[in-house]
């Protein structure tokens, strides 16, 4: 009976010393919302948590700067190179979500050529969508039912969350971005 207590102090002793890792005060962490991804499964920003995480806040009916923007998602990816799907995370968030309906953000997905495993299509409510381009400086306003004029910032964030670096602008040169994607990984 001795034993089972002190083998019962040991454990709650040891699990006591665990640290917990706290969120830093700028790490998109700490957005409490809910999004859906391309195949309906439901998700929050803190599954992407370990990972280096490359975003772009897009509409798939965009006929002007989402497919450039997309297109240099896609350079930038491959310019990294192959890495460890558990280290990277490829993120496409929806400003449209009424239009941008799993099935249409998956044939997005399909259509580009991109895969699963490093990349994701999210979408959430209104709200939750303007909370978090709001705190990755984009700004996005609906023109007409179909149309939006947005910021086009592709943001690199660090494992814990924290923003590591922001391109805006629609040009080629992804060496920087591919090189602090790279710098990421590593730390």
């Amino acid at each position: 009976m001795k034993e089972l207590l002190y083998f019962l102090i040991a454990l709650i002793l040891f699990s006591c010393s665990q640290k917990v890792e706290q969120l830093k005060p700028d790490s998109i962490f700490n957005v409490n919302s809910e999004w859906e991804k391309q195949d309906g499964s439901k998700i929050s920003l803190t599954d992407f948590k370990g990972k280096v995480i490359v975003t772009a806040m897009i509409f798939t009916s965009c006929k002007t700067a989402c497919p450039r923007l997309t297109s240099e998602m896609r350079n930038i990816s491959k310019k990294v190179g192959k890495v460890n799907p558990d280290e990277i995370q490829y993120v496409l968030i929806s400003i449209d979500p009424e239009t941008d309906t799993p099935e249409v953000m998956k044939a997005y997905l399909k259509t580009n050529q991109f895969d699963e495993k490093e990349w994701t299509f999210i979408r959430s409510s209104e709200e939750d969508t303007r909370e978090l381009a709001n705190i990755m400086a984009i700004k996005y306003k609906e023109i007409s039912p179909m149309e939006f004029s947005h910021s086009n910032i592709i943001s690199v964030y660090a494992k814990d969350g924290t923003l590591a670096f922001q391109k805006e602008g629609l040009d080629e040169n992804i060496e920087v971005t591919a090189n602090e994607i790279r710098k990421q990984i590593e730390l």
